[in-house]
Protein backbone atom coordinates (compact mmCIF):
# COMPACT_ATOMS: atom_id res chain seq x y z
CA UNK A 1 0.00 0.00 0.00
CA UNK A 2 0.96 3.46 -1.14
CA UNK A 3 2.46 5.38 2.03
CA UNK A 4 4.33 8.51 3.44
CA UNK A 5 6.28 7.94 6.65
CA UNK A 6 7.41 11.14 8.70
CA UNK A 7 10.82 10.50 9.92
CA UNK A 8 10.72 14.03 11.79
CA UNK A 9 8.82 17.06 11.58
CA UNK A 10 11.08 19.48 13.16
CA UNK A 11 12.34 22.25 10.64
CA UNK A 12 14.84 25.36 10.65
CA UNK A 13 17.76 25.95 13.00
CA UNK A 14 15.91 26.31 16.34
CA UNK A 15 13.85 23.49 16.69
CA UNK A 16 16.61 21.13 14.91
CA UNK A 17 19.26 21.01 16.70
CA UNK A 18 17.92 22.19 19.68
CA UNK A 19 15.82 18.47 19.17
CA UNK A 20 12.69 19.66 20.72
CA UNK A 21 11.51 17.18 17.75
CA UNK A 22 13.45 14.67 14.92
CA UNK A 23 14.50 15.86 11.81
CA UNK A 24 15.14 13.70 8.88
CA UNK A 25 12.40 14.52 6.33
CA UNK A 26 10.22 11.68 5.49
CA UNK A 27 9.24 8.70 3.72
CA UNK A 28 7.04 8.22 0.21
CA UNK A 29 6.44 4.52 -1.16
CA UNK A 30 4.34 4.85 -4.17
CA UNK A 31 4.87 2.61 -7.15
CA UNK A 32 6.89 -0.14 -5.67
CA UNK A 33 9.64 2.55 -4.86
CA UNK A 34 10.72 3.65 -2.01
CA UNK A 35 11.88 7.32 -1.94
CA UNK A 36 13.62 9.49 0.98
CA UNK A 37 12.87 13.16 1.17
CA UNK A 38 14.96 15.71 2.62
CA UNK A 39 17.14 13.58 4.65
CA UNK A 40 18.57 16.17 7.53
CA UNK A 41 20.18 15.57 10.78
CA UNK A 42 19.49 11.74 12.44
CA UNK A 43 17.71 10.59 9.20
CA UNK A 44 20.08 7.77 8.70
CA UNK A 45 19.73 6.36 12.56
CA UNK A 46 16.48 7.14 12.95
CA UNK A 47 15.89 4.92 9.49
CA UNK A 48 17.40 2.33 11.66
CA UNK A 49 15.82 2.43 14.82
CA UNK A 50 12.32 2.12 12.97
CA UNK A 51 13.39 -0.90 11.14
CA UNK A 52 13.84 0.52 7.83
CA UNK A 53 16.75 -1.53 6.06
CA UNK A 54 17.99 1.53 4.03
CA UNK A 55 19.09 -0.74 0.83
CA UNK A 56 15.11 -1.02 -0.08
CA UNK A 57 15.49 2.59 -0.52
CA UNK A 58 14.94 3.65 -4.24
CA UNK A 59 15.69 7.18 -4.32
CA UNK A 60 16.72 10.09 -2.53
CA UNK A 61 15.19 13.58 -3.15
CA UNK A 62 16.14 17.08 -2.14
CA UNK A 63 13.90 19.74 -2.05
CA UNK A 64 17.01 22.34 -1.19
CA UNK A 65 20.69 21.97 -0.09
CA UNK A 66 19.82 23.56 3.77
CA UNK A 67 21.85 21.64 6.50
CA UNK A 68 18.19 20.49 8.22
CA UNK A 69 17.40 18.75 4.61
CA UNK A 70 20.43 17.07 3.26
CA UNK A 71 22.90 16.55 6.45
CA UNK A 72 22.21 13.09 6.11
CA UNK A 73 22.23 12.63 2.34
CA UNK A 74 25.85 10.92 2.63
CA UNK A 75 25.12 8.18 5.03
CA UNK A 76 21.89 7.57 3.42
CA UNK A 77 23.77 6.93 0.42
CA UNK A 78 26.32 4.73 1.65
CA UNK A 79 24.35 2.67 3.38
CA UNK A 80 21.50 2.20 1.06
CA UNK A 81 24.16 0.85 -1.95
CA UNK A 82 25.46 -1.10 0.97
CA UNK A 83 28.76 0.43 0.19
CA UNK A 84 28.91 0.55 -3.06
CA UNK A 85 27.93 -3.17 -3.48
CA UNK A 86 23.96 -2.35 -4.86
CA UNK A 87 23.70 -0.23 -7.88
CA UNK A 88 19.86 0.78 -7.89
CA UNK A 89 19.81 4.29 -6.15
CA UNK A 90 18.83 7.81 -7.96
CA UNK A 91 19.37 11.23 -6.45
CA UNK A 92 16.80 13.93 -7.66
CA UNK A 93 17.77 17.35 -6.45
CA UNK A 94 18.60 20.75 -7.17
CA UNK A 95 21.85 21.25 -9.34
CA UNK A 96 24.28 22.90 -6.45
CA UNK A 97 23.58 19.83 -4.51
CA UNK A 98 25.96 17.52 -7.03
CA UNK A 99 28.93 20.30 -8.10
CA UNK A 100 29.87 23.87 -7.13
CA UNK A 101 31.21 25.29 -3.17
CA UNK A 102 27.22 24.29 -1.82
CA UNK A 103 28.01 20.69 -3.03
CA UNK A 104 26.31 18.23 -0.20
CA UNK A 105 26.74 14.51 -1.89
CA UNK A 106 30.60 13.26 -1.93
CA UNK A 107 31.66 13.13 -5.39
CA UNK A 108 32.66 9.42 -4.72
CA UNK A 109 28.55 8.54 -3.97
CA UNK A 110 27.81 10.69 -6.91
CA UNK A 111 29.75 7.83 -8.91
CA UNK A 112 27.79 4.92 -7.49
CA UNK A 113 24.37 6.56 -8.04
CA UNK A 114 22.24 4.93 -10.96
CA UNK A 115 20.81 8.06 -11.77
CA UNK A 116 20.74 12.11 -11.00
CA UNK A 117 18.01 14.01 -12.11
CA UNK A 118 18.79 18.36 -11.30
CA UNK A 119 15.41 19.76 -10.88
CA UNK A 120 14.04 22.06 -13.33
CA UNK A 121 10.84 23.87 -13.02
CA UNK A 122 8.29 22.38 -14.96
CA UNK A 123 10.13 19.38 -16.16
CA UNK A 124 9.21 16.02 -15.08
CA UNK A 125 11.77 13.71 -13.76
CA UNK A 126 11.20 9.88 -13.67
CA UNK A 127 12.68 6.95 -12.27
CA UNK A 128 11.16 3.02 -11.32
CA UNK A 129 7.07 4.32 -12.28
CA UNK A 130 7.47 7.35 -10.11
CA UNK A 131 7.54 10.76 -11.62
CA UNK A 132 8.20 13.93 -9.55
CA UNK A 133 7.16 16.95 -11.28
CA UNK A 134 9.59 20.58 -9.99
CA UNK A 135 6.18 22.39 -10.14
CA UNK A 136 7.04 25.96 -8.94
CA UNK A 137 11.41 27.55 -8.10
CA UNK A 138 11.45 29.38 -4.95
CA UNK A 139 14.46 31.28 -3.54
CA UNK A 140 15.14 30.10 -0.06
CA UNK A 141 18.14 32.36 1.84
CA UNK A 142 20.06 32.04 -1.10
CA UNK A 143 18.85 28.30 -1.78
CA UNK A 144 17.35 27.40 -4.80
CA UNK A 145 14.26 25.33 -3.78
CA UNK A 146 11.51 23.47 -5.17
CA UNK A 147 7.94 22.51 -4.74
CA UNK A 148 7.87 18.70 -5.92
CA UNK A 149 4.25 16.84 -7.25
CA UNK A 150 4.62 13.36 -6.56
CA UNK A 151 2.83 11.36 -9.33
CA UNK A 152 0.30 13.63 -9.66
CA UNK A 153 -0.82 12.87 -6.38
CA UNK A 154 1.17 14.33 -3.50
CA UNK A 155 2.28 17.88 -3.60
CA UNK A 156 5.49 18.75 -1.46
CA UNK A 157 5.66 22.59 -0.32
CA UNK A 158 8.99 22.76 1.18
CA UNK A 159 10.55 25.75 2.68
CA UNK A 160 10.15 29.14 0.69
CA UNK A 161 8.21 32.41 0.95
CA UNK A 162 5.08 32.86 0.41
CA UNK A 163 3.88 34.68 -3.37
CA UNK A 164 0.35 34.84 -5.47
CA UNK A 165 2.04 32.68 -8.08
CA UNK A 166 1.96 29.43 -5.64
CA UNK A 167 -1.57 29.76 -6.48
CA UNK A 168 -1.38 29.57 -10.00
CA UNK A 169 1.59 27.45 -10.30
CA UNK A 170 0.69 24.73 -7.58
CA UNK A 171 -1.81 22.04 -8.91
CA UNK A 172 -5.60 21.78 -7.56
CA UNK A 173 -7.73 19.15 -5.68
CA UNK A 174 -4.59 16.51 -4.95
CA UNK A 175 -4.84 13.80 -2.84
CA UNK A 176 -2.48 15.01 -0.09
CA UNK A 177 -0.46 18.46 0.35
CA UNK A 178 2.54 18.39 3.06
CA UNK A 179 3.35 22.12 3.57
CA UNK A 180 6.61 22.91 5.77
CA UNK A 181 5.24 25.14 8.33
CA UNK A 182 7.30 26.60 10.06
CA UNK A 183 6.51 29.62 11.84
CA UNK A 184 3.15 30.46 13.80
CA UNK A 185 3.29 33.96 12.99
CA UNK A 186 5.42 36.07 10.21
CA UNK A 187 7.39 38.39 13.04
CA UNK A 188 9.90 39.39 10.78
CA UNK A 189 11.18 38.83 7.22
CA UNK A 190 12.00 35.16 6.92
CA UNK A 191 11.60 32.62 3.99
CA UNK A 192 9.40 30.17 5.45
CA UNK A 193 5.79 30.02 5.30
CA UNK A 194 3.41 30.29 8.26
CA UNK A 195 0.25 28.92 9.21
CA UNK A 196 -1.22 32.35 7.68
CA UNK A 197 0.44 30.99 4.66
CA UNK A 198 -0.76 27.40 4.92
CA UNK A 199 -4.13 28.61 5.38
CA UNK A 200 -4.16 30.63 1.83
CA UNK A 201 -2.66 27.70 -0.02
CA UNK A 202 -5.08 24.95 1.15
CA UNK A 203 -8.50 27.33 0.95
CA UNK A 204 -7.19 27.69 -3.09
CA UNK A 205 -5.78 24.56 -3.59
CA UNK A 206 -8.36 22.28 -1.91
CA UNK A 207 -6.31 19.02 -1.42
CA UNK A 208 -8.63 15.76 -0.23
CA UNK A 209 -5.75 15.97 2.90
CA UNK A 210 -3.04 18.96 4.26
CA UNK A 211 -0.18 17.99 6.35
CA UNK A 212 1.62 20.50 8.35
CA UNK A 213 5.31 19.83 9.57
CA UNK A 214 8.82 21.37 9.73
CA UNK A 215 7.90 22.90 12.58
CA UNK A 216 10.59 26.21 14.07
CA UNK A 217 11.34 27.13 17.49
CA UNK A 218 8.53 29.21 18.08
CA UNK A 219 6.07 27.53 16.90
CA UNK A 220 6.91 24.27 18.99
CA UNK A 221 7.15 25.72 22.02
CA UNK A 222 4.55 28.33 22.20
CA UNK A 223 1.60 26.17 20.35
CA UNK A 224 0.50 22.86 19.99
CA UNK A 225 0.75 21.86 16.24
CA UNK A 226 -2.41 19.79 16.90
CA UNK A 227 -4.77 22.89 17.96
CA UNK A 228 -3.46 24.53 15.30
CA UNK A 229 -4.01 21.98 12.50
CA UNK A 230 -7.86 22.18 13.82
CA UNK A 231 -8.00 25.76 13.35
CA UNK A 232 -6.61 25.54 10.11
CA UNK A 233 -9.26 22.88 9.24
CA UNK A 234 -11.63 25.26 10.44
CA UNK A 235 -11.20 28.11 8.29
CA UNK A 236 -10.19 25.97 4.78
CA UNK A 237 -12.96 23.44 5.45
CA UNK A 238 -10.35 20.49 4.22
CA UNK A 239 -9.18 17.76 6.28
CA UNK A 240 -6.31 19.11 8.07
CA UNK A 241 -3.70 17.26 10.00
CA UNK A 242 -0.21 17.97 12.23
CA UNK A 243 2.66 15.70 11.27
CA UNK A 244 3.82 13.53 14.43
CA UNK A 245 7.62 11.88 14.58
CA UNK A 246 7.34 8.61 13.29
CA UNK A 247 3.56 9.51 11.82
CA UNK A 248 2.41 6.83 9.18
CA UNK A 249 0.02 8.20 6.38
CA UNK A 250 -1.86 5.62 4.46
CA UNK A 251 -2.99 5.97 0.42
Amino acid sequence: MNRIIFIGTAGGRGSVFRLLRRSGGFLIYLSNTWMHVDPGPGAFVYLHQMNFDLRNLDLVVLSHVHLDHSSDINAVLESSTDGGKLNHVGVFAPKEAFEGKNRVILPFLVERLRVKGYFQEGEPLYYKGVEILPVMKHTHHGADTYALLFNKRILYVSCALYEDRMLAKYPKEVDVMIINTTLYKKTKPIDHLSVDDAKVLIKNLRPKLAILTHFGWEFLTHHDPRKVAREVEEYTGVKTISAEDGMEVLL
